[in-house]
């Protein structure tokens, strides 16, 4: 028909201006706050736009499911205000007849929105987890400089010098490393060669034909001796993130094949979010009623307020599923329910607006239209 053509037409252009507002705000957030982590040197500094495009990604579901609801409640709202909305309830119409419209809009953004947060996002956060701790490894050795004394290292701190480094390959010639122990020793080490490497959990610096002192400052008891090769553990735990190690990177088919509840809540959280759009977007025709005669959006705040409590709810829920507390699916339904109890509800009461809240309520309970 010409006015869900239409409909769809206006809702989509509607989509894209939001969906352009909301990325340019919180992408600009985010820009904001990675930048005063990097200055602080939490997160490298190499790294900022690479976390940003896959902080996009990761939060491309919600940004989708605000998208749909703000460009429904907005069109629809419009329709209210200049009457629109009138002229279709007093042609003998009901708002049922917008919700197959409704559908063919929402529908589309919640299969994007399941692709995105059951394949996409969990790949895009274990590479963003992955990219920054290798660029933190990177900035980290990046600090040894020709010709200047660096100290790396906060468990084991020492001060390296170098002639020469090549922060690519890790090799490094002509070293010197000095390391004061807990006993008040000091020792000193002196080394043609040197090689940076990862080994599993530990960055170690391999050095070769060398020596070795060590002692007491003002004493003359240090010991010295030559090496030919020497191995010493710089840092511990900085293996790559494993994807099975975090439920926000672990992939969908392993969260069905898992039994751990904090696993399962994870499951519970992507799926809700596909259904949540289409919920939503049914919440929005009876939340879009709007009486010309007061002039006031309250509607607006209401919506505010649905949107809110529902994903505080899917929220608290998918916490008692991650603690055992319900079952999976038991808590997968209940949200999405009582949502959607609410939407028939404030559907059956906007389509007659002149009556009151007590008679849709008791005719609804009486199973009446």
């Amino acid at each position: 028909m010409i006015y869900q053509r239409q409909f769809i037409k206006e809702l989509s252009w509607t989509a894209v201006g939001i969906f352009v507002v909301l990325l340019v705000v919180l992408v600009a957030t985010q820009a904001i706050n990675l930048l005063g982590r990097a200055a602080s040197g939490r997160v490298a500094i190499d790294a900022v736009s690479a976390l940003i495009g896959f902080w996009t990604i990761g939060l491309t579901p919600v940004l989708l499911i605000l998208t749909a609801y703000i460009s429904i409640i907005t069109v629809l709202t419009r329709y209210w205000r200049d009457s629109e909305m009138v002229i279709w309830l007093s042609s003998g119409l009901s708002l049922k007849n917008w919700i197959i419209p409704l559908m063919k809009f929402a529908i589309p953004f919640a299969v994007l929105v399941a692709i995105v947060s059951m394949l996409i996002q969990p790949w895009a956060e274990w590479r963003s987890r992955e990219f920054a701790e290798l660029l933190k490894q990177k900035q980290e050795m990046s600090l040894l400089e020709p010709g200047v004394f660096r100290e790396i290292g906060k468990n084991h701190p020492r001060v390296y010098f170098i002639e020469s480094f090549d922060p690519d390959s890790g090799l490094a010639r002509n070293l010197f490393v000095r390391e004061k122990e807990k006993n008040g020793k000091e020792t000193t080490i002196f080394a043609k060669k040197g090689e940076f490497k990862q080994d599993g959990e530990k960055r170690i610096l391999t050095l070769e034909d060398g020596f070795h002192y060590n002692g007491l400052p003002g004493q003359a008891n240090y010991q010295r001796a030559s090496f030919q090769k020497m191995t010493l553990v710089i840092s511990v735990n900085t293996t790559v993130i494993d994807p099975k190690q975090n439920r926000h990177t672990i992939p969908t088919t392993a969260l069905f094949a898992s039994d751990k509840p904090i696993y399962k809540a994870e499951l519970m959280w992507r799926l809700s979010l596909p259904i949540s759009v289409v919920i939503l977007a049914l919440m929005a025709l009876p939340l879009s009623y709007f009486n010309p005669r007061t002039g006031h959006t309250y509607n607006i705040l209401i919506a505010i307020a649905v949107f809110l409590i529902y994903q505080n709810g899917l929220t608290f829920i998918r916490d008692l599923v991650e603690n055992g507390h319900i079952p999976f699916w038991l808590g997968l339904f209940p949200m999405h329910l009582i949502m959607f109890l609410l939407f028939v509800f404030l559907l059956r009461w906007r389509d007659r607006p002149s009556a009151s809240f007590k008679t849709i309520f008791t005719s609804l309970m009486k199973g009446r239209s």
